[in-house]
């Protein structure tokens, strides 16, 4: 019987290596720490290894189609599938970014949704039994979810919502973003907001999509505020406790009833939008 894994992405630092020192305590089997670097990947192994962890690592770049693939593919031969998934890899323009909004838009929802969505798609189907993912969002998807026009936000919560239908709205905001049309079509001016709701309604929607398998759970999640690169070290909470809340989705057990299809903070089922 192979050993069971749980595979972090963009874990070399911030939230995403404070999960991965958290799963090497608590998860029982193989913990991976991934990183599109391989230098930093390994440097950051070492220093947890320094802590008496053994986390093992693997290259996983998640906008590059052909490096989740080999993931997939070395987790397949490896361990005949996935227990654990955290997509924690994301990215956000600072406040003071001299980036024109439309590359703003384009940039953040490519990786935060498109290229988060491909991770899932691709590792989905080698989901064991009771595996478990936390797809880590933000609560700029509540605050942004709370800024859209009656008729966005109706759409973002319609139960019926498709992942086909998911997928063209976030067309629609990078194409009218880029006429600087978002804001006049109800939208808020938020690239990193907008791509966190894509994050947590992806996640409804895929808890939906995996009903038929077997005890697979799937939840979304906001760290909290964070001291971290992506905060510029602002946030009042320490990575550790950034993790808290992806860790226990991490771990729900076998069989649990709830939380499934939620977006949660504070370990705590939010009412999202």
């Amino acid at each position: 019987m192979a050993p069971r894994v749980a595979v972090v992405t963009g874990s070399n630092k911030g939230i995403g290596f404070a999960i991965v020192r958290a799963l090497c305590k608590e998860f029982n089997g193989d913990v991976y720490l991934t990183a599109r670097d391989e230098n930093r990947g390994q440097d950051a192994v070492k220093q947890l290894n320094n802590e008496g962890l053994s986390p093992k690592f693997h290259q996983l770049d998640i906008d590059d189609n052909s490096s989740i693939e080999r993931l997939r593919d070395f987790l397949q031969d490896t361990y005949g599938g996935l227990d654990v998934l955290v997509n924690n890899a994301g990215i956000a323009f600072k406040v003071d970014s001299t980036a024109p909004f439309p590359e703003q838009a384009e940039v953040t929802i490519k990786t935060n949704f498109w290229s988060t969505l491909n991770v899932c798609d691709k590792l989905f189907p080698i989901l064991k039994p009771h595996a478990r993912v936390c797809n880590v969002s933000s609560m700029g998807s509540q605050m942004s979810i709370a800024k859209c026009s009656p008729e966005l936000k109706a759409k973002f919560k319609d139960p019926k919502l498709t992942m086909d239908g998911l997928k063209k709205l976030m067309e629609e905001f990078v194409s009218l973003a880029k006429e600087n049309k978002h804001v006049a079509a109800g939208w808020p001016n938020t690239a990193y907001g907008v791509s966190k709701i894509g994050v947590t309604v992806m996640s409804f929607i895929q808890q939906k999509e995996l009903e038929g398998r077997e005890d697979i759970i799937v939840n979304a999640c906001c760290p909290g505020y964070v001291a971290t690169d992506m905060s510029s070290f602002k946030g009042p909470k320490t990575i550790d406790q950034g993790a808290e809340t992806p860790v226990m989705l991490a771990l729900i057990p076998p069989g649990a009833a709830s939380p499934r299809g939620k977006y949660l903070s504070e370990k705590t089922v939010q009412n999202w939008g």
